[in-house]
């Protein structure tokens, strides 16, 4: 790929340069620092090194002497001075190799040892004196997509008079979107998502990706339109101050970084008690069935359907089971697991429907103790909403899929709900509610199970396997409503012995 340059004008734009190329790092990746004395490189270095490490201060000393500097952060990164090597076989005793294994390395004069570095090496090279010093970077295709994607998000920032912030990572979830906190130089912090358009995938079924069939959102959109309804019923989605729904950039209000758990991480009754008073409201409104307005766009949210709720389902039978029981689900042993949901499936159509946030649990609730009211409590991340059982959403927070929520509280939770829905209307159907609620869980269950096994397997993130033996209590429990006693059967037919605790 062709080289690309960057004039830095002053050592604060290469400061912010140094931002950028830090929110494109990944393990492995070998940066070659290169340029005549003077030119920049140990300042590049550092400001690179605080960036990742999140702290303006951190002591960066040059490495002239001790030759290699290694830092533990989010992104492990090896600062190498090769000036005053003797040799290129001295990189074997630096540990070059060991520190692209498990993170990034910064390379300063790389020519002593060109040779015995990665072929895919990237290489800045400085040029300049003083303040200001131009930048040339030639790395691979694949590198140069994911800096030119960090690039695109400073433009952002800077249509959006926020050229000057400060960028750092924030944690991410499961998917494919990043998010970063953007300190400007006055006020408060905010949320810039960074959501590229997916492509949709190979066709699995009827001529039709997964994320269309499970009605995953494939560009920012959806965050959009339901972020904006959400406020417009008076609940604490995060405001859109600014957009590039082409690109996939959003900035965000920063809603806080307190969640609903205690100081033990434990699940905080009065918060989830706030919750599930939330979900009763939001469940109290009509949900959107006409399309919302984004721009020059509707969205019009999907109707979580029978093909959504299989399709989902149906992990369970594709990555869970089989580390189960050690082989393959026997083509007979999946029909009948699915023939069994879709009768689950259509005990479902008289249900009440309302907007199913689809991920309403710890890690996308907020606490802001200083407000009041449903202010209190900030959601994010529900995209991919849509319409459909009311008990979904409530399952999703009674049974929190990252932290355990014990027996007596997710019934007092349930029977909060049931309440302040009776308390409304005389006629809401309980007992339909409550069938519809031990469907819905079994069914979240079944889909998170086989979610959490394809991201060990598939994706090499195993941290998700804590939370199995959770799920699998939480499934238990649904199974034993009498109406899923036919699956219960299912799984003890298959060799899959489920307790609640």
């Amino acid at each position: 790929m062709a080289p690309t340059t960057i004039e830095l004008t002053d050592l604060a734009a290469t400061g912010r340069f140094a931002e950028d190329v830090a929110l494109a790092l990944k393990v492995g990746d070998c940066l070659c620092l290169s340029g005549d004395l003077g030119a920049g490189k140990s300042t590049f270095a550092r400001a690179l090194i605080r960036a990742v490490a999140d702290d303006p201060d951190l002591e960066a000393p040059s490495p002239t002497f001790t030759l290699v500097q290694s830092y533990q952060l989010r992104l492990s990164i090896a600062h190498l001075d090769l000036y005053r090597i003797g040799s290129a076989d001295e990189l074997d005793e630096l540990g070059l190799d060991d520190a692209l294994t498990d993170g990034a390395a910064l390379v300063e004069w790389p020519e002593k040892a060109r040779d015995r570095l990665p072929r895919n090496c990237v290489t800045i090279r400085l040029d300049g004196v003083g303040d200001s010093r131009t930048a040339t970077v030639t790395a691979p295709e694949e590198f140069m997509s994911r800096l030119e994607r960090s690039r695109a998000a400073r433009r952002f920032l800077k249509k959006a008079n926020l050229g000057l912030a400060a960028r750092r990572y924030l944690q991410g979830d499961a998917s494919t979107r990043t998010y970063e906190s953007i300190r400007p130089t006055q006020g408060a912090p905010l949320i810039l998502m960074n959501a590229p358009r997916q492509p949709d995938g190979p066709p699995i079924r009827d001529g039709l990706p997964y994320s269309q069939i499970a009605h995953l959102a494939e560009d920012v959109i959806p965050f959009v339109a339901i972020a904006r309804w959400l406020r417009a019923e008076g609940f604490a989605a995060p405001e859109i101050l600014a957009e590039d729904l082409d690109q996939g950039f959003l900035l965000i209000e920063d809603l806080g970084s307190s969640d609903i758990l205690d100081d033990q991480g434990r699940p905080d009754p009065e918060r989830y008690r706030l919750a599930i008073d939330c979900l009763a409201r939001l469940h109290m409104k009509a949900p959107p069935v006409v399309g919302l307005p984004v721009g020059d766009q509707q969205h019009l949210v999907p109707a979580y359907d029978s093909r959504a709720m299989l399709i989902e389902v149906e992990l369970l039978t594709a990555w869970y089971l089989p580390r189960q029981s050690g082989e393959p689900v026997t083509e007979p042993q999946r029909q009948q697991y699915l023939d069994l949901w879709g009768d689950l499936i259509v005990r479902l159509e008289k249900s009440e429907k309302s907007l199913v946030l689809r991920d309403y649990h710890s890690p996308n609730l907020i606490w802001r103790d200083d407000r009041s009211g449903f202010d209190r409590l900030g959601i994010i991340d529900f995209q991919d909403a849509m319409i459909g059982p009311s008990a979904y959403d409530v399952a999703s927070l009674c049974q929190d899929a990252r932290v355990t929520v014990e027996p007596d509280l997710a019934e007092e939770l349930l029977d909060r709900y049931v309440a302040a829905r009776r308390a409304a209307n005389q006629d809401f159907d309980e007992a339909g509610f409550r069938e519809a609620y031990a469907i819905m869980a079994a069914q979240r269950a079944a889909k998170i199970l086989g979610i959490f096994v394809r991201l060990n397997v598939r994706d090499g993130k195993p941290g998700y396997l804590r939370h199995l033996p959770r799920m699998e209590a939480y499934i238990a429990k649904s199974l034993a409503h009498p109406a899923l006693h036919p699956l219960r059967s299912w799984f003890a037919k298959a060799g899959i012995g489920l307790t609640e605790s």
